[in-house]
Formats: C-alpha cells, sequence, structure tokens
C-alpha cells in the first residue's frame, strides 16, 4: 500500500512546469470543483512569518489539544513522510485516506496545470472539512496573499510571526514588500496576533490591519513575552502569566510561546492551556537532541542536535542557543540549498563553532555543492572543509574529539534525510 500515495504525488510533481506559481487561481478552481470545502472548515487559525510559524502552531496545537479539543493541522514542508503535512483531528493523516484524496483531487483537476503545493493543499481543505474537529491551523507555504492556503474568507484568527529576509525571488526584495506579501492573510474584521516585527515591517502590516478593520494584538502593545529567572513571563491586558519555560530549545521559542499564548487568550483558553502550549509542544528539527539511530550509535559520545533552520533569521536563532548551552566544543554539519543567503546563515554562527564540515544534500537537486558551502563559511570566518556525507563528516568529528556536540544543520531538506535515515 506504501507505493499508492508516493506513486501519485510523484505525479502531481508534473501537472505544473514550475515548482511555485504564485496565484489563486487554479486553487479557486479546484475546490470549486470539489464542492468549496474551504467554507465547511472548522474555526481556522491561519499563521504567516518567515520564521516560527511551525513552532508557534505546535504550541497552539498542545494549548489546544490540552482541553480536549480536536484540531487539525496543515503544515510544510514534510521531513520523512509527507503524511506529516496533514493531521486530522490530532492524528497525521493515514496511507489509505491519503491516496484517495489525492486520486480524488487528480480526477477533479482533470488535465489543466497546478502546482504540487497548491493540489496538495486542496487535498488537506478537502480532508479537514470532511473530519469533524474543534479548530484547523493553517500553515502559509509560501508569502501569504497568494500563498494556496489564503482562501478561508473568514478565519477566526491570523498570525504573522516575524518577518525577516526570505525568499526574495518570489515575494520582493525589501523587508516591506516580503511583509507586505505576509500581511496578505489579514481579513477583515478578524484578529491579527502580530509577532516582534522590525519597525518598517509593523508598520506595513498595521497599515493593512487598519485598511480591513483587523483588530491588532501586537508584541510591545498589546502583549508582551519575556524570559525572567528562568521563567517565561506573558502580560496582555488581561492580567500575567507566570509559566514554566518553552520545552522547545532557544531563546526564540520565548517569542513563538508568546504569540501561541496570545492566540489560546483570544479564544478564551484557561491558564492551563497556555502552560501545556510552552511544556508540551513538540516540533521536530528545530534544535532537536537525536538519542536513538545509527548516527547515534556511530558516535556514543557526541552531544547530536539537528535543526532545519536555513536563513539569516534562523542563524541567529541557532547561535543564540548554542550561546546558552554548557560549554563544549561545537561542530556543524551543513548542507544547504542554492537558493538561500548562505553567508547570511553562517555569519552568526562563527562565533559559536569551532568547525563546519560542508556536505551536499542526498538526493536534492537543489543543494549547494559542499564545496561552495565551504567556501562560504570560511568567508565568515569559519574554519570549514567538506565531507561526502553527514556520516563520513561526524566520523572525522569523532576522530578528532568524541565528546563534541556537533549540529546537523543548514535545510530542512537534510534534516528531513537526517530523520528518515536516522529513525
Amino acid at each position: 500500500m506504501a507505493q499508492g500515495s508516493d506513486a501519485i504525488l510523484e505525479r502531481m510533481m508534473t501537472l505544473h512546469p514550475k515548482v511555485i506559481d504564485l496565484t489563486l487561481d487554479r486553487v479557486h478552481r479546484l475546490l470549486a470543483a470539489l464542492g468549496n470545502p474551504e467554507r465547511q472548515l472548522p474555526p481556522v487559525i491561519h499563521i504567516a512569518g518567515t520564521n516560527g510559524k511551525g513552532s508557534t502552531q505546535a504550541m497552539i496545537r498542545a494549548g489546544l489539544e490540552s482541553q480536549g479539543k480536536a484540531v487539525h493541522a496543515y503544515t510544510s514542508p514534510h521531513l520523512a513522510r509527507f503524511h506529516e503535512r496533514i493531521r486530522l483531528a490530532g492524528h497525521l493523516i493515514d496511507e489509505a485516506a491519503l491516496t484517495a484524496l489525492l486520486d480524488e483531487c487528480v480526477a477533479k483537476n482533470g488535465p489543466d496545470e497546478i502546482t504540487f503545493f497548491e493540489i496538495t493543499t486542496c487535498a488537506a481543505l478537502l480532508a479537514f472539512a470532511r473530519t469533524p474537529a474543534d479548530y484547523t491551523l493553517l500553515e502559509v507555504g509560501l508569502g501569504g496573499r497568494l500563498d494556496a492556503t489564503n482562501v478561508i474568507a473568514q478565519p477566526a484568527l491570523t498570525i504573522i510571526t516575524p518577518v525577516s529576509m526570505d525568499h526574495e525571488g518570489y515575494l520582493g526584495d525589501t523587508l516591506a514588500k516580503i511583509a507586505s506579501e505576509k500581511a496578505g492573510i489579514i481579513k477583515r474584521g478578524v484578529p491579527v496576533i502580530v509577532g516582534p516585527q522590525a519597525d518598517v515591517g509593523r508598520e506595513v502590516i498595521e497599515e493593512r490591519a487598519a485598511r480591513l478593520g483587523a483588530p491588532v494584538h501586537a508584541y510591545g502593545q498589546q502583549w508582551m513575552v519575556w524570559e525572567e529567572r528562568g521563567r517565561l513571563i506573558f502580560q496582555d491586558e488581561n492580567g500575567l502569566l507566570d509559566l514554566p519555560p518553552p520545552n522547545l530549545p532557544g531563546p526564540h521559542q520565548f517569542q513563538n510561546a508568546g504569540a501561541a499564548i496570545a492566540a489560546l487568550r483570544l479564544l478564551n483558553m484557561p491558564e492551563r492551556a497556555c502552560e501545556s502550549a510552552v511544556t508540551g509542544a513538540e516540533w521536530p528539527a528545530r534544535m532537536q537532541r537525536l538519542r536513538h539511530g545509527p548516527l547515534v550509535q556511530a558516535a556514543p559520545g557526541v552531544e547530536l542536535w539537528l535543526d532545519g533552520g536555513h536563513n539569516p533569521a534562523g542563524g541567529e536563532a541557532v547561535a543564540a542557543t548554542l550561546s546558552r548551552m554548557p560549554p563544549r566544543e561545537t561542530h556543524l554539519i551543513c548542507g544547504m540549498l542554492n537558493t538561500k543567503d548562505v553567508r547570511g546563515y553562517m555569519a552568526p554562527l562563527a562565533g559559536q563553532v569551532q568547525q563546519l564540515h560542508a556536505v551536499s544534500i542526498p538526493g536534492e537537486k537543489n543543494t549547494l555543492p559542499a564545496e561552495m558551502t565551504r567556501d562560504a563559511a570560511q568567508a565568515v570566518g569559519i574554519e570549514a572543509v567538506t565531507a561526502p556525507d553527514v556520516a563520513a563528516a561526524l566520523a572525522a568529528i569523532t576522530a578528532q574529539n568524541p565528546q563534541a556536540r556537533v549540529l546537523i544543520c543548514g535545510s530542512l531538506y537534510l534534516a528531513g534525510a537526517i530523520l528518515r535515515e536516522n529513525g
């Protein structure tokens, strides 16, 4: 049965000559053919932003599920298996249901062009419409305004996590243009939660919200979050919460937790839900400690971590996380896509690591060659060499220091390959 969905997904890759072609026309056409499932969803929380979308969504889901709520969730990209993208009332979609849905969407689409993300988003919305639940969490794939998820006329809430430079080829070459694309998910009269933003980004977001009469709940204005003596302190007009720190590692997770808590408070969830949001969230490949599998067995003394961040803000988040860890010689095994700002990602890491082993991402046609990743690292002052693959890099590091801290990083595609092989 395993071939079912894989074979259909492969065929879906050929339905449009481009991987990305931002417009909503094809999505609206297919959704109409499917009976407009986007109009039949449980209340939707729509999340856009450059960094932190997935972590924020995971925290909201943990908070809602702690109160017995059934929650649909849509995320992308997947790490190990496509099924991760569609969570139905708390459970990953099963193979039989996914295969049937994909078949139905291909049949309804007929000979017309449609991108892989568009048709799979339609499949997710169809699944959500047919399965009872209390909430639907939708994560934007790319941008917001023309993203395939932006077909919900009246969500319950929208959220914009921190906006930074990424995907400039599609979203624009300035922070203001990128923020404008993200702000495209804001809907008339629907409250929008705004995470920490650069001034120019915040102004663009607030201007669109004002034009649409969307109540703004912005970090630093309507809500605050900070760390105090290892605890998370959240404050809004309803009062102050003193909570445990987020279980997802890294100081940036306090900001993501703040946005999640702001959402839960607007949904009238109790303090217990907010505590569960910060203590119960699970989100793989975001500073995830690897404790099992062949890589761990090959280097038992090494402290092995995995992170999928891939833009300058992601590099800063990783660097801040490493700076708070107990001192230990730290090595990176890094593979990146050729569409990313590689130097921008690596520059914040230069002061935190001993050495970088550059690898090409296995099976990924858009991988940056290991030699170019190495050169980019050297250009920002990181000692760097190449390795044929992650296992060889880990062996070389272990030979130098069997007790090192090793972080495999640079791309969600590399992280997915590691989770598949190391599962």
